[in-house]
């Protein structure tokens, strides 16, 4: 018997059912193709999440937003100044909470400038090298705090709004006496925070450890351009490029009256303020102890140690032009190291070759 032919509904019905059976056949295929695809791109993943460095971030305009203290010029600064000042100072510390700071500007970092002299001196004398993890170094501003980063572990950036640190500031002008007060106002700003300091100008070289020469009961000390013999006489002539001072209610309070008194004595830097306050009624009367180192110590170009033997550091002070300092402090440490290189018997036929072109 001939078959019969199916219904048109029923035909179309068949086709319909086996076109559906290979869609689903396909979607079954294409699933197992993807769970193929992430098995084994998972592990890749995984892999190179191990080894890759992690990415930096880098906001859409983040070269316009205005660099911030403390903060890479690149980065994204989520920190208040506080936190910021309070993470280096605590990374720098000695046992007990003294760090040694320094101001560096750009002028002063460039290489083979200021800066590199001043640390290679720490790598050079005796018993200073290990000093160099409790020093932090105060950029003034960007280019500084660049070159800082480069060359040494604790930097902090201080940056002044309105005010260009950046280039050589000479003695008594008006970028020099801004300079100055912000570091008054600064290092009172650290001993609030509970941390003594040694403060050492960058145009200082350091040849032996300066701690064990400090005064046990002085609270301020701090060294001189002319010392007098007398370390409580009020007559010497200090030198605020080189001090120690202790965290403490008279040296705090001390601080906020020195940086105050600027304004009774207008185009003055701070240590010819020092000098007008270090004998005023108020100053005794918060009781702080204030000391004057010997120039025979803590010596200098206006008057240097006469004793190499016991000299601690040497300051390119009395000197004005950037190039004659660096000049000056370099013969400092062709000095310092010729007299180290002599047998012990030899060391007292040596002496400072500097003044040179600081005269």
């Amino acid at each position: 018997m001939a078959a019969q032919p199916q219904p048109a509904v029923t035909r179309a019905a068949n086709e319909t059912g086996g076109g559906a059976m290979a869609d689903q056949q396909e979607a079954r295929t294409a699933a197992k193709w993807v769970l193929f695809l992430a098995a084994v791109a998972l592990p890749l993943l995984v892999l190179y999440r191990a080894v890759a460095p992690r990415a930096v971030l880098v906001l859409p305009g983040a070269a316009a937003v205005p660099w911030r203290l403390g903060a890479p010029r690149d980065g994204v600064d989520l920190d208040g100044e506080d936190a910021r000042l309070e993470r280096v100072l605590r990374g720098a510390a000695m046992a007990n909470d003294t760090v040694i700071l320094t101001t560096l500007n750009s002028a002063w970092s460039e290489p083979g400038s200021v800066l590199d002299v001043f640390l290679e001196s720490f790598r050079s004398g005796e018993s200073t090298r290990e000093l160099l993890d409790h020093l932090v170094i105060v950029s003034l501003d960007t280019t500084a705090h660049t070159r800082c980063r480069q060359v040494h572990r604790h930097c902090f950036a201080l940056v002044t709004d309105g005010v260009d640190f950046s280039g050589q500031k000479n003695f008594m002008t008006d970028g020099y006496l801004k300079m100055m007060w912000r570091r008054i106002d600064f290092l009172g700003q650290v001993l609030e925070k509970g941390f003594s300091f040694i403060f050492t100008d960058t145009d200082i070289v350091w040849f032996r450890n300066p701690v064990p020469h400090f005064y046990a009961d002085g609270d301020f000390q701090i060294a001189c351009d002319h010392f007098t013999g007398d370390p409580n006489d009020l007559s010497n002539s200090p030198n605020g490029g080189f001090a120690y001072v202790r965290s403490n209610t008279e040296t705090i309070e001390f601080y906020r009256f020195w940086y105050a008194a600027r304004e009774k004595h207008p185009g003055l830097h701070d240590q010819d303020v020092l000098n007008s306050i270090k004998g005023d009624p108020f100053v005794a009367e918060l009781g702080v102890k204030i000391k004057f180192l010997s120039t025979e110590l803590f010596g200098g170009l206006c008057e240097p140690s006469r004793n190499m033997s016991r000299v601690c550091t040497m300051h390119a002070n009395c000197c004005i032009g950037l190039s004659r300092k660096i000049s000056d402090l370099n013969a400092m440490l062709q000095d310092w190291r010729r007299f180290m290189a002599l047998p012990r018997e030899d060391k007292h036929s040596v002496s400072w070759t500097v003044p040179r072109n600081c005269r």
